[in-house]
């Protein structure tokens, strides 16, 4: 068989200051190389600086870091650009020049975007010219690990129909969990481009040797009056909050005082501790400012404490020595279901309700939407729920997630095969 000539492409990668997107970006470059995919992989970026300080560039000669072009960056090429816009009504320029590294010289045969929870409302336009503009100049491209909100690809208006059409020009489509497939199946896109496969993130490996946080306490097993199985005592409550979600929820000050009034119940109902992780650090989006007001609250208990910044795999190292895990954001809430911590997510689209619904049949109790939040007694009795069920969660983790987490690996797999049929 003939091999494709060009070189696999990964593109719409926001950087890893979002340890998510670190994620994803670090487990499909693995899976790729394990697979077999012609070296080096292309890797675009919005920011070649923040992976390489997080270690996407050990990857060494198996993958090539570029970065995008920040056209905003360049005062007389944007005027120009913005006036051959005006002139020529060529709306794929910005975009031209922003992705430059797929379309200059040596143009990838496939280009995957990794972004794959990008389609907001806010950001829709933009993927749907960069798709249209690759699949113009001879690039096959794919989707993978996408989170869409059912509406936007379901509605009668003219957006819903561009987007279906957007959908259409991708070689293939990897919805990461059964809401957004079932969606795109209704929308009428063709079965043979649809496949659903785990977020890649769920085979990210974690840092078992991770030197864990001063105040970080491990629980422990304890058999109580002749049980056969342990109930665990003690440990920490890992908590993740952010930016984004305090946009979504109706008040995002009720959101605030909600966690507050949980880290203060945590303190007074348990001996657990409690440790703030950020998952983001992006100025524009910094978890680190939601979780600083909250630490500031509680700065004189001894038992709650803030996690460093620090790559996705040591990151997921601490989560995973959790005992509890509350969290924002979706990829630290993989990386709690992925170590089997029992987690509840503080929610705000379809992919927290539809990730949950894969792993355990249901959204109900593992996912308080925010956008639901009425009174701060809402969150604490969320927490109660999960408290009560410990065990049956731990035991549903325990026996879904090794073949959850191997199923994930099919996305390198996956991209591997749209990249050989190329060829054909």
């Amino acid at each position: 068989m003939k091999k494709a000539t060009g070189r696999i492409a990964l593109y719409m990668h926001a950087g890893s200051g979002n340890h998510g997107c670190e994620a994803i970006a670090d487990s499909l470059l693995r899976q790729l190389a394990a697979s077999g995919a012609p070296r080096p992989v292309t890797l675009v970026t919005n920011s070649a600086e923040e992976d390489l300080r997080y270690g996407l560039g050990t990857f060494g000669a198996d993958v090539e870091i570029l970065e995008e072009q920040a056209i905003a960056a360049r005062r007389l090429t944007h005027a120009l650009y913005y006036g051959w816009r005006a002139v020529s009504r060529d709306r794929e320029s910005f975009l031209r020049y922003r992705l430059a590294p797929l379309t200059g010289r040596g143009r990838p045969a496939l280009a995957v975007s990794i972004g794959g929870d990008n389609y907001y409302p806010s950001m829709v336009k933009d993927l749907e010219l960069a798709n249209s503009m690759l699949n113009r100049q001879g690039t096959a491209t794919l989707l993978l690990g996408c989170s869409i909100e059912p509406p936007l690809l379901t509605g009668d208006g003219a957006e819903a129909a561009a987007l279906r059409e957007d959908m259409r020009r991708y070689a293939l489509i990897i919805a990461r969990e059964g809401r957004t497939f079932r969606a795109l199946r209704e929308a009428g896109i063709p079965e043979a481009k649809l496949r659903q496969i785990p977020d890649p993130a769920f085979a990210l490996p974690m840092n078992a040797r991770v030197t864990l946080p001063d105040g970080f306490e491990l629980a422990l097993p304890v058999f109580e009056d002749g049980a056969e199985t342990p109930v665990m005592k003690g440990g920490t409550v890992g908590i993740n909050l952010s930016p984004m979600t305090g946009e979504y929820a109706g008040d995002p000050a009720l959101l605030l005082r909600s966690v507050e009034g949980l880290i203060g119940h945590i303190l007074a109902e348990t001996d657990m501790k409690v440790a703030l992780i950020p998952h983001v650090v992006w100025g524009r989006s910094d978890d680190r400012a939601p979780l600083s007001a909250l630490q500031a609250c509680f700065q004189g208990s001894g038992r709650v404490f803030t996690v460093e910044d620090q790559p996705a795999e040591d990151l997921k190292g601490i989560i995973g020595r959790c005992r509890f895990f509350i969290g924002a954001r979706t990829h630290a809430s993989i990386a709690a279901y992925s170590t089997e911590v029992p987690a509840l997510v503080l929610g705000y689209s379809v992919k927290a309700l539809g990730i949950a619904e894969e792993i355990f049949g249901t959204a109900e109790n593992y996912v308080l939407p925010v956008q639901e939040l009425r009174e701060e007694q809402q969150l604490i009795r969320a927490w109660e729920w999960l408290l009560a069920h410990e065990q049956e969660i731990r035991r549903r983790l325990r026996e879904t997630m090794p073949g959850y987490c191997e199923a994930a690996l099919e996305n390198g797999r996956a991209v591997q095969e749209v990249y050989r049929g190329l060829a054909e």
